[in-house]
């Protein structure tokens, strides 16, 4: 098992470039050649966890947060983020980074949070835009089928919960081969007319260059003929935050008593109660306080976030209950996500949950 194979598994469902543009997601540290003697899954890929993953075997780490997000200057073990770096490289232990791309996924991050606390109907709170490019390609009718496999094969085609979607209209296109050609029907020197098919399949942008390939490698013409063109549609399944129901409308305080529960939380910190049902609820692990406005804008009662600033709390209008549970609480549960995920792909492999508990957020009570 390579280092590259678990990369490859990870970005199916969490492609890179789902991050945003601060972000640092990827492989951080190693070599993707690298043979691979285990997984360890974190939330941080502190010092201690690299230490961890010596002592377990495993020689990659796969951590929500990048433990590298701006640029260094020195290395010379003056920071946690420093030692961490010097520990991985003196061991041979590679570290990945898998954030806000895992963030902006429907069953990433916020759909773990959705899952632990029985949410349904799920919709993305504010989608990811220019995600979605449409491709038109003109081929042989006879080629029609061999043409829309290839592309579906290669990712293309998937509409919300359908896949393999296309539309195709017949016409007649037309060609002269010059010299040095071999043109697939018609002669050399002389216009041609072809019964064709106009093809047309949606495919998310970071596929572009795999369906190009697949188109080419399956046409029949020397110059394949297509268009690529952008999108405003929503891609449904792809940005951040989500918006979902409780199976039953509950109190505020019971639902606030259902949150510390399920987080094990010694408190919670809120905006004022309102006196009604709780119905609707918008999640955001980590620090989602950017997305209050959508929250509102969304009908929500509640919104589940972190990292809420004293103002921000006022941004609630008294329309609806802000709950910051904590940074560290809202993610806790990333870890078990991506041993699901790496377990469910490599299942005779050893993929491992850190024990160490990174939160650097102490409360006395």
């Amino acid at each position: 098992m390579k280092v590259a194979e678990i990369i490859e598994t990870l970005e199916k469902i969490s492609p890179t470039v789902y991050q945003e543009n601060y972000d640092n997601c990827g492989l951080i540290i190693g070599k993707a050649n690298w043979d691979c003697t285990g997984i360890l899954c974190t939330l941080d890929a502190t010092e201690e966890v690299i230490l961890e993953a010596k002592a377990k075997g495993c020689n990659l780490v796969v951590a929500h947060h990048p433990i590298i997000f701006g640029g260094l200057k020195k290395i010379n073990g003056k920071s946690y983020v420093e030692n961490a770096v010097i520990t991985s490289i003196k061991n041979d232990i590679a570290v990945y980074a898998i954030h806000t791309n895992l963030d902006n996924v429907m069953n990433g991050v916020n759909g773990k949070i959705a899952d632990i606390l029985g949410l349904t109907n799920r919709k993305i709170l504010l989608h990811k835009s220019n995600q979605l490019i449409k491709l038109f390609t003109f081929v042989p009718l006879e080629f029609g089928e061999k043409i829309r496999s290839a592309i579906f094969e290669a990712g293309g085609g998937s509409i919300g919960n359908y896949s393999e979607c296309s539309f195709s209209a017949e016409g007649t296109g037309s060609y002269k081969a010059n010299k040095d050609t071999k043109p697939h029907a018609g002669e050399i020197g002389k216009r041609h007319h072809e019964k064709e098919l106009k093809i047309e399949i949606v495919f998310p942008v970071y596929l572009q260059n795999r369906i190009i390939s697949a188109l080419v490698a399956a046409h029949p013409y020397e110059e394949v003929a297509y268009d690529i063109v952008a999108l405003e549609n929503k891609f449904e399944t792809v940005g951040s935050g989500l918006i979902a129901e409780l199976p039953e409308a509950l109190t505020e305080k019971v639902f606030l008593t259902q949150i510390k529960d399920t987080f094990g939380l010694r408190a919670i910190k809120h905006t004022h109660l309102l006196g009604k049902m709780v119905k609707k609820v918008a999640v955001c692990g980590g620090a989602g306080s950017f997305l209050i406005n959508h929250a509102l804008a969304s009908g929500a009662d509640f919104y589940i976030t972190s990292d809420v600033k004293y103002h921000e709390f006022f941004d609630a209008e008294g329309k609806m209950v802000i709950a910051d549970i904590g940074h560290w609480e809202s993610e806790q549960f990333t870890p078990d996500l991506l041993v699901a995920v790496l377990k469910a792909n490599f299942p005779t492999f050893a993929v491992l949950k850190s024990e160490v508990i990174t939160n650097p957020v102490q409360y006395f009570l």
